[in-house]
């Protein structure tokens, strides 16, 4: 998986499904509040310094933007949420087009949820989990800036998440990792499990 998501490369963006290519394939996401390192962390899973584009600033990811792995499989970089400074206007408009690709894309194979260690489950991304719970798609949720605490504040805080999550995770569709863009530590685990989504069988 680790070779093939190193020959990812930018496909298209675009601010709505219609613009996404033909829904068949396996796609994964990636989600997460504006500030908690989407573009970087995608970067260091694909081991790419520029695929996509990082900035200071949080919110810059304001569409849906798709990444082609091989002519099956992709992933999707989805608006950030929460935390950009645009218009409550423009975030409802994100939010509503999350909503219908999650709620409607077929070849969705699974969802890696991205979160500021130092900031867990706040009420949206609980909202989100148990929404994907619900729904049935295979969820990660990868605590980035691991690099920020010492490491045994970072395993406790993994403890802590896994058991607010455990009814979730024992249903066997949820897991939690470490994860540190910046150190380029807990590839490992997300490399598996993207491996294992993408084993699936293609959606036609």
């Amino acid at each position: 998986m680790q070779k093939s998501l190193h020959q990812a490369k930018f496909y298209k963006s675009t601010p709505n499904l219609l613009g996404l290519p033909a829904d068949k394939g396996l796609e994964v996401a990636l989600v997460g509040r504006s500030n908690t390192g989407k573009s970087t962390t995608l970067n260091t899973i694909c081991g790419q310094h520029s695929l996509a584009r990082t900035s200071k600033t949080p919110g810059r990811t304001q569409h849906l933007v798709v990444f082609e792995i091989d002519e099956h499989r992709r992933l999707v970089d989805l608006p950030g949420f929460g935390y950009a400074k645009v218009s409550r206007k423009t975030q409802l408009a994100w939010e509503k087009e999350i909503n219908k690709y999650l709620n409607f894309r077929k070849s969705l194979a699974g969802l890696v949820l991205i979160m500021d260690i130092r900031h867990v489950l706040q009420p949206i991304e609980d909202e989100l989990l148990n929404w994907c719970a619900e729904a049935n798609l295979k969820t990660h949720v990868l605590l980035n800036k691991a690099d920020k605490l010492s490491r045994g504040a970072s395993k406790s805080t993994l403890l802590q998440v896994e058991k607010r999550l455990c009814s979730l995770i024992e249903r066997g569709d949820l897991s939690v990792s470490l994860f540190s863009g910046k150190e380029k530590t807990g590839c490992e685990d997300i490399w598996l499990k993207l491996a294992d989504w993408f084993s699936q069988e293609l959606q036609d």
